[in-house]
């Protein structure tokens, strides 16, 4: 499928968010569509499947110009969008997911479970997937429901498959998996729009590229005749100088102390120590056991066996209201659902953790709450029409910003941050690099869980590798390198 997206313009209100931007996908091509968070990608693309009108411009899609009013009209057309967020029902079958809405039926008006079947088995076995249709979405890992959607599309029989983020949450070789698979069906004739912040992805899988900024169009350029710092460039608007600002500090006193901490089936003798001022990555394939670490050291599980030492002293954090009492925050890899209250506004998400002290003899003090709400909106650069707005309406990246700017109200003495930058485009990145400076400068001790290697070897001073639940080695950065890293996350080293 060929596609021309043309002077695309949409505005909410008084909010001009596209202004006669666009986009040429041409015929059996992989092409990426980037920008910054808040650069207009999503809106375009809802434009593109009938979610939101268009104010102005032209969508022509192989030769002839098309009105897209609705869903419906968009999957007439032949196109599919399989969103960051994957739209599935997880207490429900494959095929039932696969068919949710469009379930077959047969002359008597009776559900053709048996056909449905069929074809399911039929798109899945397409994608290399010899998998029950029958199976639960729960029991499946997220890169096979990533694979599931892509199956769903071809029931439509998409021509062009949209996907936003679509590795955001895979392991390694999910990726490799879905990669195979995209590049299958381009060859096979289906054409692709390919949202992703992840730099190495685009360079990796896609023909060519098309640069959103602030709502305009910047450029398209071919992959193979452009490079990082030019990408980077056009998305920012400047020269960016480092992608990893890390500064030097001399960390101080060891302040946090984790000795043989364990929990059946999800961690096993877990022991390192952290000291003020310093940043501790851990590293470590998906189902390792990192997160499931930090949770247990922030109080919302429950370990088996162990201790925890805070500036010397054991401490029993038995739940997220103790380990904040005590000047621990977290900011999860889940901001939606752990992170954030998505109808709550952003005032409200940022105050609500320290909410005490933004309350006067038992009256919230919304003054003192707008006040300190507008000096983080600043100071994290969140972009946000007011504080007012519901925190669903902004983008992932300054979501993220909101969620670090809540657990920095309220001045924690140790910081747990958990994919601080997974769908965060590189400015936004850049400035979360920035904010971990800071800290490090005022001495709050610092935990990052991070799959991006780069990122481990770009900003941290020490960084644990987990394999099988275990901490097999913890590295001093200046001894670390990406194959390094990999041998022992994989279960090799020594």
């Amino acid at each position: 499928m060929e596609l021309i997206m043309k002077d695309i313009s949409k505005s909410f209100g008084d909010v001009k968010v596209l202004e006669n931007v666009g986009v040429h996908v041409k015929d059996k091509q992989i092409h990426a569509l980037m920008g910054e968070n808040g650069a207009g990608k999503s809106t375009m693309m809802k434009i593109l499947t009938g979610v939101y009108k268009k104010d102005a411009g032209k969508v022509i899609i192989n030769g002839k110009e098309q009105e897209i009013n609705t869903i419906r009209d968009s999957e007439n057309l032949k196109l599919a969008f399989i969103h960051q967020e994957l739209n599935v029902l997880r207490e429900m079958s494959i095929v039932d997911n696969m068919f949710l809405g469009k379930e077959l039926k047969n002359k008597f008006g009776l559900l053709d479970k048996s056909t449905m079947i069929k074809r399911a088995k039929e798109k899945l076995q397409l994608l290399g997937l010899d998998i029950n249709p029958n199976v639960f979405m729960k029991d499946i890992s997220l890169g096979y429901r990533q694979l599931v959607e892509i199956a769903k599309a071809l029931l439509l029989e998409a021509e062009l498959i949209i996907m936003d983020e679509p590795t955001a949450a895979l392991t390694d070789k999910e990726i490799e998996l879905l990669f195979k698979v995209i590049r299958n069906l381009r060859d096979q004739g289906v054409s692709f729009i390919y949202i992703s912040h992840k730099m190495e992805e685009i360079f990796e899988l896609c023909d060519e590229i098309t640069i959103l900024r602030d709502g305009k169009y910047i450029g398209s350029k071919k992959i193979k005749e452009t490079n990082f710092d030019e990408i980077v460039s056009m998305m920012v608007g400047y020269d960016m100088d480092e992608r990893f600002p890390k500064i030097e500090i001399t960390p101080g006193e060891v302040v946090l102390s984790v000795k043989g901490l364990t929990k059946k089936r999800k961690f096993e003798d877990i022991n390192f120590d952290l000291r003020s001022g310093e940043v501790l990555g851990f590293s470590g394939l998906m189902g390792a056991g990192r997160t499931d670490v930090m949770h247990a050291i922030f109080g919302s599980v429950k370990y088996d066996t162990g201790s925890i030492y805070l500036n010397g002293k054991k401490v029993n954090i038995s739940s997220p209201i103790v380990a904040k009492k005590l000047g621990f925050g977290f900011i999860t890899e889940d901001r939606k659902n752990e992170g954030l209250i998505l109808d709550f506004a952003v005032n409200s998400n940022v105050a609500l953790p320290d909410l005490p002290n933004f309350t006067d003899k038992g009256i919230v003090n919304d003054s003192k709450i707008s006040k300190t709400v507008d000096e983080f909106i600043k100071k994290l650069n969140i972009r946000t029409p007011n504080q007012h707005i519901e925190i669903k309406n902004l983008s992932g990246g300054n979501q993220q910003k909101v969620v670090i700017a809540k657990w920095l109200v309220t001045k924690p003495k140790i910081l747990i941050l958990d994919e601080p930058t997974r769908g965060v485009d590189v400015g936004a990145k850049k400035e979360i690099y920035e904010i971990i400076n800071e800290l490090k400068k005022q001495g709050v001790a610092i935990i990052v869980v991070s799959s991006e290697l780069p990122e481990v070897l770009g900003i941290c001073d020490r960084v644990a590798v987990m394999h099988m639940k275990k901490i097999k080695k913890i590295f001093d950065i200046k001894d670390a390198t990406q194959e390094k890293i990999m041998e022992y996350a994989t279960g090799g080293g020594k």
